[in-house]
């Protein structure tokens, strides 16, 4: 089954909660969104408010994946630059598939739905992200079209002598 995507979805409580959940699970599987295994909804809430709030301001979009179930699946944000001279293009931030979804798709799928709301954006002409080395994620988005354009090694520290690549990626739209 195919996800359902949904752009700027209504914040329930009910989403929260299963973004959080989300969150916590691709983390504790070792996905790389921001926090090291273990880790809990409690440690990872601070960081969704942050987004909800640059939603708020109108700074960030959030794209929801649903499976058949209606559960969030997956989800990314779409982040807006806010200085003057990169207005131009976007930020992806957190993508993330819940573990007992991998390998079906999902990611690829995710990654279309956000191309698709990029482009419905007036202004914006690429994707720009960045992911942590040492897991092949750069492999994974050269797949789906994207270029990797820069790169910082060992910027990333995941834990004490566990340093990983800063890899930034870009999708042009144009």
């Amino acid at each position: 089954m195919a996800l359902t995507f949904e752009l700027d979805p209504a914040i329930t409580p009910a989403l929260r909660e299963e973004i959080l959940t989300l969150w916590a699970d691709v983390s504790n599987a070792g996905g790389s969104v921001g926090f090291v295994a273990p880790v809990t909804v409690d440690e990872i809430r601070p960081e969704l408010i942050k987004h909800f709030v640059s939603m708020a301001e109108g700074r960030t979009r959030l794209l929801v994946g649903r499976d058949e179930t209606g559960t969030v699946a997956a989800t990314v944000f779409l982040a807006f630059n806010t200085h003057r001279l990169m207005l131009h293009w976007l930020w992806l931030y957190t993508v993330m598939v819940h573990p007992r979804h991998q390998g079906k798709g999902y990611g690829r799928d995710l990654l279309a739905a956000a191309e698709t709301a990029a482009r419905g954006l007036d202004g914006i002409e690429a994707i720009r992200l960045t992911c942590r080395g040492g897991h092949g994620l750069e492999r994974f988005y050269g797949s789906c079209g994207y270029k990797e354009v820069g790169r910082v090694p060992g910027a990333i520290r995941v834990a004490p002598g566990d340093d990983r690549d800063d890899i930034f990626m870009l999708l042009p739209l144009l």
